[in-house]
């Protein structure tokens, strides 16, 4: 049983004990019912320590969890609430905690299929239920996309990172006409514009597989798992995306974008190293720093006639390139008849 819900079942017998009117209670007493409580949850033997309940008792007093429980100590020895209505399950909350809680219990629920969050979904459920009891609604609706593939995989994926296996990867990506095996060193998981990447180590070079190609996954105990020990924020620091290169340096990115979308790009920057050159009032110069890649293009292309970029010149002249051939493909646009 893991530490913090020893320490709940810790709480709300203590809570139980410093309530009851019809019983005296001394530390000797709260210690014998905190390790009966344990032995009931667990099945087996567990002594707390005295220095535990004390500590217990500390935290409840003070404002670290909220509670701030009137306990006092009564003729030198025995533990009450000096508040006989007093209980930790009767903290009152105001509308502004209700929505702060109704707000986390909707993102929660965006993880609650993975197993690694399994344990929380009853816990989620209650929460849920109780702000419902309040008719507070929600007011935060994340994006979810029902129907995207992958999602299955993320459970033996995480595990395999968590546990430092290698993984036996079947794996067919948009270009290859059948599928071909992987063995990879999974180092960490990546979501970008509402789709899952594992970030791996595959023949001694770093690969992004994304989970909706991925067709089965198998462990590997006979080979040694090699640790990149990535950090996430570090690692993808200079690029916008999952695509990272182990040889390009990050470069200036210069562009435009007319007046009408500025605002928007200036409150939602393309990357955190954005600035602003110049504005005029015909729109803002931007630049970014970062290695130019798939998801970038992807970006950029994006916005449309709004935005021109002048350096670097290889990718001025492919964003050109791009946007003529679709001008040239809506020119030649053949409409079939409808039936």
């Amino acid at each position: 049983m893991s530490s913090n819900k020893n320490a709940l079942i810790r709480y709300k017998t203590l809570d139980k004990c410093l309530k009851n009117k019809y019983k005296q209670y001394t530390l000797e007493d709260l210690i014998d019912e905190c390790s009966e409580a344990l032995f009931e949850f667990e099945g087996k033997e567990s002594f707390v320590s005295k220095r535990t309940v004390q500590l217990d008792l500390q935290n409840m007093r003070s404002e670290k969890f909220g509670y701030e429980a009137p306990i006092e100590v009564y003729e030198r020895k025995y533990y009450r609430y000096s508040d006989p209505e007093y209980s930790i399950h009767n903290i009152s909350v105001n509308e502004s905690d209700l929505k702060a809680m109704n707000n986390a219990v909707q993102i929660l629920k965006q993880f609650k299929d993975f197993s690694m969050f399994k344990e929380m979904n009853g816990v989620i459920q209650k929460l849920e239920d109780s702000i419902h009891a309040t008719n507070q609604k929600s007011i935060i609706h994340l994006d979810k996309n029902e129907q995207l593939k992958g999602l299955e995989h993320i459970d033996v994926l995480y595990e395999g990172i968590l546990n430092k296996k290698v993984l036996k990867v079947l794996y067919k990506s948009f270009k290859a006409k059948e599928p071909d095996h992987y063995i990879v060193h999974p180092q960490l998981l990546k979501e970008f514009n509402n789709r899952w990447f594992l970030i791996c180590l595959h023949k001694g070079k770093m690969y992004n597989l994304a989970l909706d190609r991925m067709e089965s996954i198998e462990t590997i105990d006979n080979i040694q798992y090699i640790d990149q020990n990535l950090d996430g924020d570090e690692y993808f620091k200079d690029i916008v995306g999952v695509t990272v290169s182990q040889t390009m340096m990050p470069k200036k990115v210069v562009f435009f974008v007319d007046s009408s979308n500025a605002p928007y790009v200036k409150t939602k920057p393309l990357h955190k190293s954005q600035e602003i050159i110049s504005e005029t009032e015909k729109g803002t110069l931007f630049k970014i720093c970062v290695q130019i890649n798939y998801e970038l293009e992807r970006l950029l292309l994006g916005f449309g006639d709004s935005l021109i970029v002048h350096k670097p010149r290889k990718l001025r002249l492919k964003m050109e390139e791009k946007f003529n051939t679709g001008s040239n493909n809506y020119k030649n646009l053949i409409i079939p008849e409808e039936e």
